[in-house]
């Protein structure tokens, strides 16, 4: 069953509604150009028992990561950049989602080539939109992922909303991956679009 992680938190009411609402991760960034960028004080407090606490990274060192993953009690350490299989194991495969674009890949073969070469160094892979960062509202051209072979559990991010949730569960992602879809303004939920994406979600499974 598909699960959601709904990424970009910044507001505690956010971290209550994801809580109340069945969420399975939520996702704070640390990237400063970010304007969903938060301080790890705001991370380290917020907590819900059923849900897991994932930090997004682009261009920190993994020693860095370690540190604010253990300062904020993260279980998953979202990679976001140009890291390699090298830094995903030094920060801990386990607990690594690492994201790729299979637009800059350019085809299959060549994304399938990356997926092979982070095989074994992470716990997840994540799909996005673009061909770099995240959380720009571009939606993922779906078809990029109909000839390959994706043998471990996967996020499927990249302008996901409520109008398109059904479409992107048809591709059989482990975990969709929702940010500004949700959104009113960058950083800020809006709970009507996060309730509406969740029943089509449930609907769906259902």
């Amino acid at each position: 069953m598909t699960k959601v992680k709904i990424c970009g938190l910044t507001r505690e009411q956010d971290v209550r509604l994801c809580c109340e609402s069945g969420v399975d991760f939520m996702g704070f960034i640390f990237h400063e150009p970010s304007p969903r960028n938060v301080d790890p004080k705001f991370a380290a407090r917020a907590h819900c028992p059923t849900a897991a606490k994932v930090g997004v990274f682009v261009r920190q060192t993994p020693a860095q990561i370690r540190e604010i993953m253990d300062r904020c009690n993260l279980d998953y350490a979202q990679l976001h950049g140009d890291q390699t299989p090298d830094d995903c194991r030094e920060v801990g495969s386990g607990r690594v989602i690492k994201a790729l674009w299979p637009e800059r890949c350019g085809s299959p073969q060549a994304l399938q080539q990356e997926i092979d070469r982070f095989a074994g160094a992470c716990a997840y892979l994540l799909f996005d939109a673009g061909s770099s960062g995240g959380g720009h509202g571009k939606t993922i051209d779906f078809s990029y992922l109909q000839d390959i072979e994706i043998k471990q559990n996967w996020f499927l991010a990249g302008g996901l909303k409520p109008d398109n949730v059904e479409l992107a569960l048809q591709q059989n992602p482990t975990v969709l991956d929702i940010n500004s879809g949700v959104e009113s303004a960058p950083g800020i939920k809006d709970a009507t679009k996060l309730r509406a994406a969740l029943t089509r979600i449930a609907d769906h499974k259902g």
